[in-house]
């Protein structure tokens, strides 16, 4: 990189577990201009926020449940680890009960 060079990084700087099974995510977007002596200064910064459950719910017409699993194998290696630690058995299963209850 030279002086005056725009580098983009993407960092996941808040990932919050919300009743137990929920997995929000704060993704920052940071726009940096390198100066003469290499350092970066931040010129720009965003977020995108995103939340991840352990499976998703249909319900279909003879009223039986589909429970689907949450793909994350493209999520980022911290994303998944934490993911994987809160999504235990017994969180998964609580959190379809609660799909089911909710119709």
């Amino acid at each position: 990189m030279a002086n005056g060079d725009i580098t983009k990084a993407d960092e996941y700087d808040k990932i919050e577990i919300v009743n137990s099974w929920a997995v929000h995510l704060r993704k920052a977007t940071k726009i940096m201009e390198e100066g003469s002596d290499g350092s970066l200064t931040e010129i720009s910064r965003n977020f995108h926020r995103n939340v991840i459950y352990p499976c998703s719910s249909v319900k279909g017409d003879d009223d039986s449940w589909t429970h689907t699993d949450t793909d994350i194998s493209g999520e980022h290696a911290s994303v998944q680890a934490i993911a994987n630690a809160a999504w235990t058995d017994a969180v998964v299963a609580a959190f379809k009960t609660m799909r089911e209850a909710q119709g």
